[in-house]
Order: structure tokens, then sequence, then C-alpha cells
């Protein structure tokens, strides 16, 4: 049996749920490959580029500004799975003006999508919103500085269904990122430096995901009971009305990037971090490289 270690670096369905659904439902064991789940959300650059990653977002910022050679080998969505979620009163984007919003700091995968999102709507998010930067987590902090108004508005993840909560506690959802900012991410990723794309453990891992990203397309019932388990705090109504709206019609089923979309997105993050765009889509995403 291959061996590999595989580290996710956010929570929620976003980051997770593929991989998941292929630990859960037996398809890396029946690939024939052991793969060690690492949670890398705190590790720096030099540790993680020792394992498979599923974070693209990251990966592709760390290749544009410290040059480390990750290839991303297979897609889970062009939709991120971010949601700006408000007190009551805001109804949209350009409401943020002047008001305290809780988001992942600018050299972050999240952080950068927000700002290119903020200033698509008019927003400069350094000088027309009072940011709050906190490290990812479960979101639960933000809800409850929501709650006692200390802040506006958080970018939140798929630790829980946005909409649910917001219609809970008589917020509003502003925005989803994946509405305004499209960008191929989450998946599988690795640097060749030290991991071989076409070896045989990271070809039984891009098997078993693409065998997951057809259940999460083709079976809502498995994927919706697999959703609960991350969405604990909602009704399986709700996580099914989530599943609907922002999964199944979002995620690939092959683990195809597309091309045109990775290019203009390239071109956004290099914009927002300051640097050149050193890479293409065609060099950055390498999925045709996934094997049957």
């Amino acid at each position: 049996m291959h061996t590999i270690d595989l580290a996710y670096v956010g929570r929620g369905l976003h980051e997770e749920l593929a991989a998941y659904i292929a630990d859960q439902e037996d398809f890396y064991a029946s690939e024939d490959v052991h793969v060690a789940l690492r949670d890398g959300c705190t590790w720096d650059e030099e540790r993680l580029r020792r394992c498979a990653t599923i974070g693209l977002g990251r990966a592709l910022l760390s290749r544009l500004t410290d040059g480390t050679p990750w290839v991303g080998l297979s897609v889970n969505t062009h939709r991120p799975l971010f949601w700006f979620l408000a007190r009551s009163g805001l109804t949209s984007l350009s409401d943020l003006a002047g008001r305290r919003l809780a988001v992942h700091a600018p050299h972050t995968a999240p952080g950068c999508f927000t700002r290119i999102v903020l200033r698509r709507a008019g927003l400069d998010p350094d000088r027309d919103i009072k940011t709050v930067v906190r490290p990812p987590g479960d979101y639960g902090m933000d809800l409850r500085r929501l709650r006692e108004g200390e802040i506006d508005a958080a970018l939140v993840g798929s630790t829980m269904a946005p909409e649910a909560v917001a219609a809970e506690h008589g917020w509003e959802v502003l925005a989803w990122v994946g509405d305004h900012f499209q960008i191929p991410t989450v998946g599988l990723a690795v640097d060749p430096t030290y991991t071989d794309p076409d070896g045989p453990a990271v070809q039984a891992v891009l098997r078993a995901h693409r065998r997951a990203l057809q259940v999460i397309r083709n079976d809502p019932d498995t994927t919706v009971r697999h959703i609960q388990t991350f969405l604990g705090g909602h009704t399986a109504d709700e996580a099914r009305a989530h599943y609907k709206t922002f999964i199944a019609p979002h995620f690939t089923i092959d683990g195809q990037a597309d091309l045109a979309i990775g290019d203009r997105a390239i071109t956004a993050v290099a914009a927002e971090l300051g640097v050149p765009a050193t890479v293409t889509a065609a060099e950055f995403y390498r999925t045709a490289t996934t094997t049957s």
C-alpha cells in the first residue's frame, strides 16, 4: 500500500468535503493508498510543501510571492465558499463603507480574495473599511461579536450555512465570494521538489478524489449525510438547501480546471498582491495529468 501525507489549510466544506468523502467511503483504501490527513492551518510554507495539500489558493499565493513550485493536480470548485455575513441594517457590499469587518489577513488566500471582491464593489479595503484581522477558524467568535455589536460584518467560511445563520439571527448575507470572484480552488497540489506528481500515491489520491467528486455531483443523499457532520448546528433541511445552492451546481465532477478562469484569477491575485504574474494557469493547474 502506498502512503502520503495530505494537509488541509482551512476548515469546513470548502476545504475538506471531497477528501472527507474519499476517506469515509473507503475510496482511498480501494485505491491502495493510506492517506494521513494533517492539519496544516498553522504550518509555515517549508513544512507544508513536504506534504500534498488541499489548499490551492494558498499554494498559488506561495508560488507567486516566494517561488515555491507548487502545481495543482485537481480542482474541486471554481467558486470559493466564503460569504459576507452582516448584522441587520446592511444590505449590500457598498454598505460596508466605514463599517467594522472581521476578515482574514491580506496575505492569506481568503483575505486576498476578499480584497479583490471589495475593490470590485468600489471599496478600498485599506481606507473605506475598518478591518478586524483574525486567523482562520470556525468563525464562532465572529458570530458572538456580531451578536454583541463589536463588528458589523464578517467574512465567514463553510463551517456553517451562512444563509441559515442569517435567517436565525435576523442578519443579512451581503454576498457570496463565489458570485464575484472565480478561481480554481481546493483539490490537490504538490511541490515536485518533494512529491512526484506522477507518483503512484499521488495518482491514487487523484482517482479517489475524482470518485468523491462524482458522489458530490450524483448522490445527494450520501453527500448531505456527510455534510451534516460539518454542519452540526443545522437541520437536515438546512444542510440539504446549502448543498443544492452552493455545492452541487459548482463542484467539478472530474477535477479539471477551467484555464480561462484560472488565467483571469492569477492576474487578479498577482495585482492584489503587488507581484508579477509569473505563472500561467496551464503551468500551475496541471490537472490534465490525472489518470483514469
